[in-house]
């Protein structure tokens, strides 16, 4: 066995790595660029190694800066996480060549199966199902459009070397086809180094459904059932689960053994994910074959007990599997939610910036449910304009899917991330969808359950008077606090009032408390009684309550007269008033929001990439006016209106923050 491996990665995925590499007495090496030199991947590697400046394309994916590392600490192993250089055929070379294990597949390997318009023939070869499509090369927009049409919209127009949604588009139309094109050739030169693109017939209501396979040195090859990745935005994964609520056995067990046929055929080794389109009949197509580990593997580890990255160690050293397929069953349920650092409530546009606050639910193990969470930043960090918006992956495992989920949603509530915006609240709307509960869901389903964006979750009647009592109770503690504070004489309790007024999500809500040692019993003007019981203190940023006989878990933050609560995906601000108080307040007028109709505004951090519009220039509605880089990504600007350029305030080149003024209109 290697007595040390150096992590080719950053962030969680190096943290993950190094965790399995510590539990089997592994020493490891991080490696770090400008941005990253507080990165918690570095403090928890034995060793770590600066190769450059923050950009990925000058540190992360240069191969001689690596191999330099890799001299530097004699490393005799190289984990390649995902993403960068983990399905570059030349790095896998490099590595051979100076005598160190690669723990992936073969280059070869890598070749056929990380090219996706190789893979697809391969995979025809070897008689897998696939999707129809042109997996020649493409010269220019014009024949892409082209192209598109003969295979018949809609289609995704995809770059050959891509991966985590990057340098891909669906276009219904021809002029979809040309603007899609040159993003997607891009997207794919910037984060891969490879601008090459190909385009395949887009199924309709399609489910992404992939097999995770393990193949050793020895001929060996299994497959570890299916993950669930059909909730997606941009083709970027959001939340996966393991197996899938959608397969019969039947279809498991076919998909589960062209996988491996797949595999066999270019002579894999090591971790590889075969991805699938399944559509509503469960005939299924081949996509692609990611030739390495997947973001999504825990779910499968929580499901099977194997531990992934352990494997893959073991095969690169040259040991056989130790298990047969006959022995990978099928035990529980588990789903993940990546945490991303976007913000919902701006089109999901990436945030950068001070994690102030960032406080995860503890994690946990045991019979009937765990809690894990792989993350790679800690409280106090940066989170750069640099690298991928996936700050971490919560993962809930129990018996059943409902349980599994209901897990998923205390966690969720319980974890605590300030000074960025973040997706936690969408991803709280998810778990109580009807349709992801149902298991009744699509890649198109963000596309069609929240067409015009997310607006935040407006909770039911019955979930907001648990809040409404929850925030009363601890009103009343917080006024005892607050008076014992001020030196009051006499019996402090009998100074705070029983009779208030909840005023939260546009309703108000007369409540009566009766308090006890115990807790409180806070009733409505309906006579309905709901009791709080909670070791809550005022100050404390998350509450852990129990209301009429159920938990319920608050982020909590102080605002005049009440809180800023936020639960299940909901944002509200709750105030607690006596009834004159409440009448005075109903009687302020209201805030209007500044008049922005004439400015563009940079809604994310990023670069602007290009200007597509001139002084004096008449835009239309839809019209693109720049686009914007940030985190991988590029970002087309549109008008939202008709109007005139009067002013340019940005260039190409030119950095922006949040709010920045791109352009003025007439």
């Amino acid at each position: 066995m290697f007595k040390k491996i150096l992590i080719a990665n950053r962030g969680e995925i190096a943290c993950r790595v190094i965790k399995t590499a510590r539990k089997m007495g592994i020493a490891t090496v991080a490696v770090y660029s400008d941005a990253d030199r507080h990165a918690l991947h570095v403090k928890m590697a034995d060793e770590a190694v600066h190769i450059g400046p923050a950009p990925a394309a000058q540190s992360y994916i240069v191969i001689d800066k690596i191999m330099d590392a890799i001299r530097q600490t004699s490393a005799e192993a190289v984990h390649p996480g995902y993403g960068f250089l983990s399905e570059n055929m030349k790095f896998a070379e490099a590595l051979e060549k100076a005598g160190v294990a690669f723990i992936g597949p073969p280059a070869k390997a890598i070749e056929a199966m990380g090219d996706k318009i190789t893979s697809k023939k391969l995979a025809a070869e070897a008689n897998v199902s696939t999707v129809p499509g042109h997996m020649g090369l493409i010269a220019d927009a014009d024949e892409a459009a082209k192209i598109s049409a003969q295979i018949g919209y809609p289609v995704m127009i995809k770059a050959s070397a891509g991966g985590g949604g990057k340098g891909m588009r669906i276009a219904w139309n021809d002029d979809e086809a040309r603007e899609g094109f040159q993003s997607s050739k891009n997207e794919a030169a910037a984060s891969f180094g490879d601008d090459r693109i190909f385009i395949e017939k887009f199924v309709t209501q399609p489910r992404h459904i992939e097999i995770q396979v393990l193949a050793d040195g020895h001929g060996n090859i299994v497959y570890l059932h299916e993950r669930e990745c059909s909730i997606q935005r941009r083709n970027q994964k959001v939340i996966e689960e393991a197996p899938s609520p959608f397969l019969d056995e039947a279809t498991r067990k076919a998909m589960g053994e062209q996988a491996c046929a797949l595999a066999r055929a270019v002579d894999y080794t090591s971790a590889g994910t075969v991805e699938f389109i399944v559509d509503g009949d469960r005939s299924f197509y081949f996509l692609e074959m990611n030739t390495r580990l997947q973001v999504e593997h825990p779910v499968t580890e929580l499901i099977t007990g194997v531990d992934l990255v352990e494997q893959m160690i073991r095969v690169a050293a040259g040991e056989k599997l130790p298990f047969a397929q006959s022995d990978l069953k099928i035990n529980g349920w588990a789903i993940e939610s990546r945490l991303y650092a976007e913000d919902p409530y701006r089109n999901f546009l990436p945030s950068i910036g001070r994690l102030t606050r960032y406080r995860p639910p503890a994690e946990a193990s045991s019979a009937e449910a765990v809690v894990r969470n792989d993350t790679g930043v800690f409280e106090g960090g940066e989170i750069s304009m640099y690298y991928d918006p996936m700050i971490a992956k919560l993962c809930t495992w129990a018996p059943t899917r409902l349980k599994a989920i209901a897990e998923m949603r205390t966690a969720l509530d319980a974890f605590e991330v300030e000074g960025i915006g973040h997706n936690l609240p969408f991803l709280s709307a998810v778990m109580d969808h009807p349709k992801f509960i149902e298991g009744t869901i699509t890649t198109a389903f963000i596309e069609e359950e929240y067409p015009e964006g997310f607006q935040g979750v407006e909770l039911p009647e019955s979930e907001l008077r648990r809040v409404a009592a929850a925030a009363a109770a601890m009103f009343r503690v917080a006024e005892i606090r607050r008076t014992r504070i001020s030196g009051t004489m006499g019996n402090h309790e009998r100074r705070v009032g029983s009779d208030w007024v909840v005023q939260a999500q546009g309703a108000q809500m007369p409540v009566s408390i009766d308090a006890d040692r115990a807790g409180a019993t806070v009733t409505f003007a309906d006579g309905e009684s709901l009791r709080v019981t909670s070791d809550w203190t005022p100050g404390d940023s998350l509450a852990h309550l129990n209301v009429a006989g159920r938990p319920l878990v608050l982020k909590v933050d102080k605002i005049s007269a009440g809180f800023r609560l936020r639960s299940r995906g909901a944002d509200l601000k709750v105030h607690v008033r006596t009834q004159r108080q409440a009448e005075l307040a109903a009687l302020m007028p209201e805030k209007l929001p500044p008049d922005t109709s004439k400015v563009l505004l940079c809604p994310m951090p990023g670069l602007v990439v290009k200007i597509d519009v001139a002084e004096g220039d008449e835009v239309q509605e839809g019209q693109a006016l720049c686009s914007v880089e940030a985190m991988k990504m590029e970002n087309i600007l549109r008008a939202e209106r008709k109007a005139v350029v009067k002013k340019l305030n940005a260039s190409p080149g030119a950095s922006l923050a949040v709010d920045d003024v791109i352009m003025e209109f007439e």
